[in-house]
């Protein structure tokens, strides 16, 4: 199993001064569970070299095993500090690709053209592609094979509006998850605030918050298991 996880190189959180990358735990979490059940993962970012922590996601408050984990892994971390530069990187290499989330996509990913057509190779091979939290802003200007938005009909979730509400940044974003989902066709569906909710519509599977990591790596792990038989 060959999983290609993408990270943001976005640090600046709009004018606010603060800075901002991808959460720790959806990456973490994720990261481990396929690790753990003998994934071979290869992390790149836009830019190569450091990908940036957001600062809020490496709090004691947000704080879980598998960041703890992450915090003592003196591989991992250097892996995070030097990520492979994304158009280097080659789908056919590739068994699945998975985006965690974070604010720093909202601004890097959601344009990227690389991204934009390593996600369209990908699903052009009918490989699992999978996104967590504010990752599905990645999915933005991404195209089905018929030319249609990718998500246009497809059962998908993300972080929701009332989530980037609670934490304050409803005017900071240059655009809300949620909102773009829906307008380009997506059926959206979220559970409470916070809570655990991922969903599978084909070769996609989208997590609604942080919390929601986990789930979304086992139905990766699952669809793998199908598609490496």
């Amino acid at each position: 199993m060959k999983v290609l996880f993408v990270l943001t190189s976005h640090d600046k959180l709009g004018d606010t001064g603060k800075k901002t990358g991808f959460w720790v735990e959806e990456f973490a979490n994720p990261y481990y569970t396929l690790l753990d059940k003998g994934a071979d993962i290869t992390i790149a970012t836009p830019k190569g070299g450091a990908a940036p922590i957001d600062p809020s996601s490496d709090s004691p408050d947000a704080a879980t095993e598998d960041t703890e984990r992450f915090n003592n892994d003196a591989e991992a971390k250097e892996r995070i500090a030097n990520t492979k530069v994304l158009a280097d990187m080659n789908p056919d290499d590739f068994d699945a690709v998975f985006y965690p989330g974070g604010h720093g996509p909202l601004w890097d990913l959601a344009n990227d053209k690389n991204s934009i057509a390593l996600i369209e190779k990908f699903n052009s091979q009918e490989k699992p592609i999978a996104f967590v939290c504010h990752a599905p802003a990645a999915l933005k200007e991404v195209k089905g094979v018929n030319g249609d938005p990718l998500v246009k009909g497809k059962k998908v979730t993300g972080f929701t509006n009332s989530e980037e509400a609670a934490v304050g940044l409803t005017d900071i974003v240059p655009f809300l998850v949620e909102d773009m989902l829906k307008k380009n066709g997506g059926n959206y569906s979220k559970k409470d605030d916070w809570a655990s909710y991922a969903i599978e519509d084909g070769n996609l599977i989208t997590g609604q918050n942080p919390a929601s990591s986990e789930l979304v790596a086992e139905l990766l792990l699952k669809k793998m298991d199908h598609t490496t038989e």
